[in-house]
C-alpha cells in the first residue's frame, strides 16, 4: 500500500499553484507570513494544526454526499462514511455527548438549525443582549433570528455578571419556547444549571451555545453544559484549534420529545441539518474536525487550556494596574473585555493604533456603551493564539505593557481619527517581531520578517 499520496498529491497541488496563479500563491505565502510575525490577541481566534490544515485541502472535497454515513444520495462514500463516523464520535467523546452531528458549516448554522428546526416563526426566544456581550445569532435584529422571532433579551449586573434574577425574571413575563445561553464577549463562569433549572420553571428549551469556552470545556476548566442544555453548539475554529465549521450536541435529553411529538430531539437535528437546512457536508471540514477533536482530548490540552486561562488574567490584571477599566474587574476564561473610552480613545482607533504596530485585536462593545459597533467604547482580547505559541505570564505582562505603552502615546483627532508617533510605533513593531521569533506557531516552521 502507498503511504505517501497524500504528501505527493499536497506538493503537487503546490507547485501548481505556484506556477500556475503566482498572484494567489503570494497572496496566501504572505497571509502566512503575517500570521507568524503578528500578536493576535483575537478572542474569536485559533491557530489550527497543520495536520488540521492538510486534512482541510484533501481529496475528499471531490465526494458529493448529500445525507449521512450509510444512508447517502450518492455512491462512492463507502470510506467518507468512516471519515464523518469517526467525527461523530470524537466529539461525542470530547463532551461527553450521546448525540453529535458534525455537519454543521459553522457555529451560526448550527445555532439557526436548532431555532428553525424547534421554533415556529414569531416563537419568543430569550438570549443576551448585544451589547452585554451576546452573539448576532441570539437574537439580534440585524440576524435572522432577531427577525423571524420574537427575541427579547437579558442583561448583565452593575459589576458587569450575567444577571440570573433578571433572566428568570423576563422569561416568566415572555415565556420564550427557547432560551440561549452563551457568548462572544463575557468574561466569566456561565451557570449552566442555574439557566437549565429557569427554562425549565418556564417550559423553554435550552441552547448553549459555547462556541468561546469550547476547549476550556473539554479541557474541565469551565463547566460543561452538556447535560444542562437541551442542545449545545459551538464553532471548531475557535478554541478547539480546528477548520471553520460547527457541531451540534444532545447529552442525557437526546431521547426526549421534539414539540411535535413523532421523534426525539436527536432525530430532529439529525433531519434538519439535512435536509432541512443544508445540503453536502464538506467532507473534509469534517475531516479537519476530526483530528483537531482528537487533539484537543490529548493530556497536553489540558495544559494549554489552563495556560489559556492564566494569561488571560495576567493581562487584564496588568491593564487594571495601569488605569485601564476592565469588564468585571478579571476573566474566568480567555476573554479580557476593557474599556479604552476613559482613557479617551474609542475602540475602533485603539485597534486601528495597534494593528500598525502588529498586534491584532478588535474593537468591542462594553456594557452601556454609547458608541456604534462599528466605532466601540471598548477592546476585546482573547489569548489563544498566544498561549499555543508557548508564552506565559511574563509575556502576557510584556504584552499588556506595549498595549498600554501604544494606546498611551495616541493623539486623539476624533473618533475615528489619531496620530501615533513614529518611534513608539516602531520600537512596538521591534518587540513584537521579537517576541514572535522566540515563540514561532508550533509546526509551522520559521517566517520571520526580512
Amino acid at each position: 500500500m502507498q503511504t505517501n499520496i497524500l504528501s505527493q498529491l499536497a506538493q503537487r497541488g503546490r507547485t501548481y499553484l505556484f506556477e500556475e496563479d503566482p498572484t494567489l500563491y503570494e497572496l496566501l505565502e504572505r497571509e502566512t507570513q503575517r500570521q507568524a510575525n503578528v500578536l493576535t490577541l483575537v478572542a474569536s481566534s485559533s491557530l489550527a494544526d497543520p495536520s488540521v490544515l492538510a486534512c482541510a485541502g484533501m481529496a475528499t472535497t471531490n465526494v458529493s454526499t448529500e445525507g449521512y454515513p450509510g444512508a447517502r444520495y450518492h455512491a462512492g462514500c463507502e470510506v467518507v462514511d468512516e471519515i464523518e463516523r469517526l467525527a461523530v464520535e470524537r466529539a461525542k467523546q470530547a463532551f461527553g455527548a450521546k448525540y453529535a452531528n458534525v455537519q454543521p458549516h459553522s457555529g451560526t448554522t448550527a445555532n439557526q438549525i436548532v431555532m428553525f428546526s424547534l421554533l415556529k416563526p414569531g416563537d419568543t426566544i430569550l438570549g443576551l443582549e448585544l451589547t452585554s456581550g451576546g452573539h448576532l445569532s441570539h437574537g439580534s435584529k440585524a440576524a435572522a433570528s432577531g427577525n423571524y422571532f420574537n427575541a427579547v433579551s437579558y442583561g448583565l449586573n452593575r459589576d458587569g455578571f450575567i444577571d440570573y434574577e433578571q433572566v428568570a425574571q423576563v422569561a416568566q413575563e415572555a415565556k420564550p419556547k427557547l432560551i440561549i445561553c452563551g457568548a462572544s464577549a463575557y468574561p466569566r463562569i456561565i451557570d449552566f444549571k442555574r439557566f437549565r433549572d429557569i427554562a425549565d420553571e418556564v417550559g423553554a428549551f435550552l441552547l448553549a451555545d459555547i462556541s468561546h469556552i469550547a476547549g476550556l470545556v473539554v479541557a474541565g476548566e469551565h463547566p460543561n453544559p452538556i447535560n444542562e442544555a437541551h442542545f449545545t453548539t459551538t464553532s471548531t475554529y475557535k478554541q478547539l484549534y480546528g477548520p471553520r465549521g460547527g457541531l451540534i450536541l444532545i447529552g442525557k435529553d437526546h431521547e426526549m420529545l421534539a414539540p411535535d411529538g413523532k421523534r426525539t430531539l436527536a432525530q430532529l437535528m439529525q433531519r434538519a441539518v439535512f435536509p432541512f437546512f443544508q445540503g453536502t457536508p464538506n467532507l473534509s471540514g469534517i475531516a479537519a474536525k476530526a483530528r483537531a477533536l482528537a487533539m484537543v482530548t490529548e493530556p497536553q490540552f489540558k495544559s494549554l487550556a489552563k495556560q489559556i486561562v492564566l494569561n488571560a488574567q495576567t493581562i487584564a490584571g496588568h491593564l487594571i494596574d495601569n488605569g485601564f477599566p476592565v469588564v468585571t474587574n478579571g476573566t474566568d476564561n480567555h476573554i479580557v473585555l476593557f474599556d479604552v473610552l476613559s482613557r479617551g480613545i474609542t475602540g475602533y482607533i485603539a485597534e486601528k493604533a495597534l494593528e500598525e504596530c502588529n498586534i491584532v485585536v478588535n474593537k468591542n462593545s462594553i456594557p452601556g456603551d454609547q458608541k456604534s459597533p462599528m466605532v466601540t467604547s471598548g477592546v476585546r482580547l482573547g489569548t489563544n493564539s498566544v498561549a499555543l505559541r508557548g508564552m506565559g505570564p511574563d509575556e502576557m505582562k510584556h504584552c499588556a505593557d506595549l498595549i498600554v505603552r501604544v494606546l498611551s502615546a495616541v493623539k486623539v483627532v476624533d473618533d475615528r481619527r489619531y496620530e501615533l508617533a513614529a518611534d513608539v510605533k516602531q520600537a512596538a513593531q521591534n518587540e513584537v517581531k521579537a517576541l514572535c521569533a522566540h515563540f514561532p506557531i508550533p509546526r509551522y516552521g520559521s517566517y520571520r520578517n526580512n
